[in-house]
């Protein structure tokens, strides 16, 4: 089974043709999925500008993180959630849709790069979340690129709505 057959199978789900037929379903879901969107790049930019340095300076980062990360995490749940049933309505047009091609491509960088700083960065974040060390290239490094593919995710996602054919680029 390939990605278009499971697509085409996926659009036939009772669910499916729920979301398709209802005059309100649909905009729903994207109205949820949009606000659990900005959640996750909310918070996410929360922890990310403190490790560039550039906002809760006086606090450490574990502990932004602590206060932060669990919003992500349901934000993050409610958008897979919300973006599954979109995708699930009408998903042979989303496969050949650049711009979900993209964002599909970002949430994977995206991913890539908080588990790179999980299991290397954060290693060593106790010799420099007191306050005494600078944060590490690498640290920032992960703030930035997080910052900008997140960033990616939110311009391209935006756009599907706005692209039902493929634009080459």
């Amino acid at each position: 089974m390939d990605i278009t057959s499971i697509a085409q199978w996926a659009s036939e789900l009772p669910i499916s043709q729920f979301i398709q037929t209802s005059s309100w379903a649909f905009p729903t879901i994207e109205a949820i999925h949009v606000i659990a969107i900005a959640m996750v790049f909310g918070v996410i930019a929360i922890v990310d500008l403190r490790l560039l340095g550039i906002a809760s300076g006086s606090r450490r980062i574990t502990e932004v993180a602590r206060d932060c990360l669990h919003w992500t995490w349901i934000g993050f749940a409610l958008a897979v959630i919300t973006g599954s049933l979109m995708f699930i309505s009408n998903g042979t047009v989303y496969i050949t849709n650049n711009f979900f091609l993209w964002k599909m491509g970002l949430l994977a960088l995206a991913g890539i790069n908080m588990v790179i700083f999980e299991m290397i960065t954060a290693r060593t974040i106790a010799n420099w979340d007191d306050g005494t060390a600078s944060v590490p290239f690498a640290a920032k490094l992960a703030g930035l690129l997080s910052l900008a593919f997140w960033f990616g995710v939110i311009i391209t996602g935006r756009w599907i709505g706005f692209t039902l054919y493929q634009i080459p680029f």
